[in-house]
């Protein structure tokens, strides 16, 4: 077999080698810093209970009066919104995961109006977002710059962008979400010179955060003929950079926009389409509300609750003391 020391080498031993220290393995394991947050963990929790601009905005600019519901007006006694009796069940399509697209659209192009509306005077306007020396759209006439727009023509805007990138109700509402985030963070207005770029910019932003299949910036130079690519991407790094970088949306957030926009639609007299509750739709909403009571009970296994004596156990009777 042969000798075995043949196999070892014997390191001698070296009082000046002791202290030796060798030189480490190379590690390219990236480094991570222990103090570094997850985004979710910097965002500002105190802004899920602050009210939302285009509210605040809508109750000072002659729309919602506080404790004081408007009723909704019936032309010719015929009853346009539809309401649930013992026989029938009405239900709208639109729900927080799925709102209405066409509703949607309607309240978050009145809440721009009002953004605009509540505009400081004089504006805080930035070069970048103004139309005109970036114009979307050519001629540009003086007016339009000026004076506020329409509802409809904000509409109209929202509609053609939303109808030819194919995109969704939910982006509608993260792209609100940022153009309010632009205002807060960047102090600046939404101003009738202005308008048209910060909502695109928002659009660009939100289809791409929220949409798994997003369009490209050059898809919007087809839609929008009289501006560039450089121009797209100048316009979305600029956004970016206003916001830092701050995209993250969480649910209580993205909800309370939502009810917010309802409210506007219940006062506006915008009516959600409704339909009747059919069998297959019952039986979903069945099986929804099984699972949540299932998900519930599992959650509450685990808690021992208390229980306490009554004093219906206790003897009534009394001893009588005699004197």
């Amino acid at each position: 077999m042969g000798n075995l020391n043949c196999c070892f080498v014997t390191r001698p031993s070296n009082a000046a080698n002791d202290d030796f220290d060798p030189l480490p393995s190379e590690d390219h394991s990236p480094v991570v810093d222990a103090n570094i947050q997850h985004i979710s963990d910097r965002e500002d929790l105190s802004q899920q209970h602050k009210e939302t601009f285009f509210m605040r905005y809508y109750e000072n600019y002659g729309g919602k009066r506080k404790g004081n519901r408007r009723i909704s007006s019936h032309k010719n006694g015929t009853i346009h919104k539809r309401y649930s009796s013992c026989s029938s069940i009405y239900l709208d399509d639109s729900t927080v995961s799925q709102p209405n697209l066409r509703c949607t659209l309607k309240c978050v192009s009145l809440a721009a109006c009002y953004l605009m509306k509540g505009a400081h005077d004089p504006p805080r306007l930035k070069d970048i977002f103004d139309e005109e020396l970036h114009p979307l759209m050519r001629p540009i006439r003086k007016e339009t710059i000026i004076n506020l727009p329409e509802h409809r023509h904000v509409y109209k805007f929202f509609k053609t962008l939303f109808s030819s990138a194919q995109l969704t109700a939910e982006c509608a509402i993260i792209s609100l979400i940022y153009v309010e985030r632009l205002m807060e963070y960047a102090e600046i207005d939404i101003h009738p010179s202005n308008w048209r770029r910060i909502i695109l910019g928002a659009i660009l932003l939100a289809s791409k955060v929220w949409d798994d299949q997003a369009v490209w910036n050059i898809d919007y130079c087809q839609i929008l003929k009289d501006t560039t690519v450089e121009d797209m991407n100048a316009l979305e790094r600029e956004i970016l950079q206003l916001i830092m970088f701050n995209i993250n949306v969480p649910s209580s957030i993205y909800a309370k926009y939502y009810f917010d926009l309802r409210t506007i639609a219940d006062e506006n007299n915008y009516i959600f389409p409704a339909e009747p509750l059919s069998i297959d739709r019952a039986k979903k909403l069945e099986a929804m509300n099984r699972l949540s009571n299932e998900n519930w009970t599992d959650d509450m296994s685990h808690i021992t609750v208390k229980r306490y004596i009554s004093l219906n156990p206790l003897p009534t009777k009394s001893v009588a003391v005699l004197s």
